[in-house]
C-alpha cells in the first residue's frame, strides 16, 4: 500500500511539473485545440515581434531569435524594442507566446512559420541582402516540410517566385507588412488592409493563404479590414511602391520647406494650406532632416533597382530628392559659422529608439567633412563616442558647450535654448 501511495505521489508530482512546464514547451507537444494555430514568427524586431504578440491573442506562438537577451525579455514578459501598446500587451494580455533560439523547438510542430528577419540594401551590388531570409527557408525545411512559410521581410519583386522555384517549394508566400516603428502593434491592431501573395491557381496554397489573412484579421481590433490576394510578385510590389508614395511625400514637403527657407517664407502656413485640400490631407507633411529609418531609403533604392530598363523619372528623383534635402540642411547650417554644433538625439523620430538610417547621422557626416566640431546628446548611447565624435550624457553641459543645436524633430527639454536650436520641425510643441 505505501509502494502504490508513493507512486502515485511521483505520479502527481509529474503532472504538476508539466503543468509548470506548460508554457516554455507549447511548441514541443500536439494542439488538443484544433481551432488554433502553431505560428512560429522568426526574428524579434518590429515586424516579428508585433505579429507575434497580435498573433499570441488567439494561437500559439513560438518567436525564434538568435539574441538571447532578447529571448529572455520576452519570456518574461518585457519588450526588447519600444513601443508601449506591446509593452502593454506583454504586461497585461494573457498570451499564448514563448521565446526561443531552440530552432528544433520552434519549427517542429508550426503551421505557419513567417520569417521576419533583416533585408539590408546593398549598393554595391543594387540589391537586398536576402541571404538571412534564404537561410531561415532552408533551415526551417530541414526540420518542417509541411508548414506555409510566410515571408514578410521586405524582399526585391520576384523573389518569393525565386525562391519557391530553388528549392521546388509551392508552400511559400509573401505577406507584406505595413507599419511605422514604435507604433508597430497598434498598426497590426488596426490595419488598412491586409494583404497576402500566393498562386492562387494552386487550391491548396490558396486556402493556406487565406487561412493566414483570416488569422491576422482574427487579432485585430479593427472590424473591416479589407483583404487582398494577389501574386506573390504583385504583393511584393505593393509594399515598394507604398513605401516610394510615401517617401515621395516626404520628399515633396521637404522640397516645398526648402523653398520657403530660401525665401523667407511661413512653411507651416503654406503646408497647412495645402493640406485643408481633402485631396492631399494633413499627413506625411511635417519637414524633417530627410526620410530615414529602416524602410525608405532602402525601399526607395531597391525599387529604383527594379526599374533597370524601365523608363522612369519620378522614382529616381525620390531617391535623388533625399540627397538634395540632406545637403541643403548641412549647408544652412554651416552658414551660421558655428564653434561647435550639437546634435540633439539621433533618432528618426519621436516615440522610436531607432536611429539606423537616421538622416540627422547623414547630416553630421556631411558637416564633419567641413572640420566643424559635434557633440552628441543621445541618452540611449552607451558608448562615449559615436562618429568619432563625443557623447555628452548631461544635458545641461551638452546645452551650454553648443553654439547650435539641430534636432530633427523638436523636443520640449530644448525650450530654454531655444534661440540655439535649428530645426525644420514645423509642428514642434511651442
Amino acid at each position: 500500500m505505501k509502494e502504490k501511495n508513493k507512486i502515485l505521489c511521483c505520479l502527481l508530482l509529474f503532472i504538476i511539473l508539466l503543468s509548470e512546464l506548460g508554457n516554455a514547451t507549447v511548441f514541443a507537444c500536439e494542439s488538443l485545440n484544433t481551432d488554433k494555430k502553431k505560428i512560429t514568427v522568426v526574428g524579434i524586431g518590429y515586424v516579428g515581434l508585433s505579429n507575434s504578440v497580435l498573433l499570441a491573442q488567439n494561437n500559439e506562438v513560438c518567436a525564434l531569435d538568435v539574441d538571447t537577451e532578447k529571448v529572455e525579455m520576452i519570456n518574461k514578459r518585457q519588450s526588447p524594442i519600444e513601443d508601449e501598446e506591446i509593452k502593454d500587451y506583454l504586461k497585461n494580455k494573457n498570451l499564448n507566446l514563448v521565446a526561443t533560439n531552440n530552432e528544433d523547438v520552434a519549427y517542429s510542430y508550426a503551421d505557419y512559420i513567417i520569417v521576419a528577419v533583416p533585408t539590408n540594401y546593398e549598393p554595391e551590388k543594387d540589391f537586398f541582402d536576402t541571404s538571412i531570409v534564404e537561410s531561415v527557408i532552408e533551415n526551417a525545411r530541414k526540420i518542417n516540410q509541411k508548414a506555409t512559410i510566410v515571408i514578410k521581410s521586405t524582399v526585391p519583386m520576384g523573389f518569393t517566385e525565386l525562391i519557391k522555384e530553388r528549392y521546388d517549394d509551392k508552400n511559400i508566400i509573401f505577406s507584406p507588412e505595413f507599419l511605422r516603428e514604435g507604433k508597430a502593434l497598434y498598426d497590426n491592431l488596426y490595419p488598412s488592409r491586409i494583404i497576402a501573395g500566393c498562386n492562387l491557381e494552386d487550391k491548396n496554397i490558396k486556402e493556406s493563404t487565406e487561412t493566414f489573412t483570416q488569422l491576422l484579421k482574427q487579432g485585430a481590433k479593427k472590424e473591416d479590414v479589407p483583404i487582398l490576394l494577389t501574386s506573390c510578385t504583385e504583393a511584393e510590389a505593393i509594399k515598394l511602391f507604398a513605401n516610394a508614395y510615401l517617401a515621395l511625400r516626404v520628399a515633396y514637403f521637404n522640397e516645398l520647406d526648402i523653398y520657403c527657407e530660401k525665401n523667407n517664407l511661413n512653411t507651416k502656413q503654406i503646408i497647412d494650406g495645402v493640406g485643408l485640400d481633402s485631396r492631399i490631407g494633413n499627413h506625411y507633411n511635417n519637414p524633417s532632416f530627410g526620410y530615414g529609418g529602416y524602410c525608405f531609403p532602402k525601399d526607395t533604392k531597391q525599387l529604383l533597382a527594379n526599374f533597370k530598363n524601365v523608363p522612369n523619372n519620378i522614382i529616381k528623383a525620390i531617391v535623388d530628392s533625399n540627397e538634395t534635402r540632406k545637403n541643403f540642411i548641412a549647408d544652412s547650417i554651416l552658414k551660421k559659422n558655428p564653434k561647435t554644433i550639437g546634435i540633439y538625439k539621433l533618432e528618426m523620430k519621436s516615440g522610436s529608439d531607432n536611429f539606423r538610417q537616421s538622416a540627422i547621422i547623414d547630416v553630421a557626416k556631411k558637416i564633419k567633412e567641413n572640420n566643424v566640431p559635434i557633440i552628441i546628446y543621445e541618452p540611449i548611447l552607451e558608448s562615449e563616442k559615436f562618429l568619432d565624435s563625443e557623447v555628452v550624457k548631461d544635458l545641461e553641459r551638452f546645452k551650454e558647450q553648443s553654439d547650435i543645436i539641430i534636432t530633427n524633430r523638436y523636443d520640449n527639454n530644448l525650450d530654454d535654448v531655444k534661440e540655439k536650436v535649428y530645426t525644420r520641425d514645423v509642428y514642434r510643441r511651442d
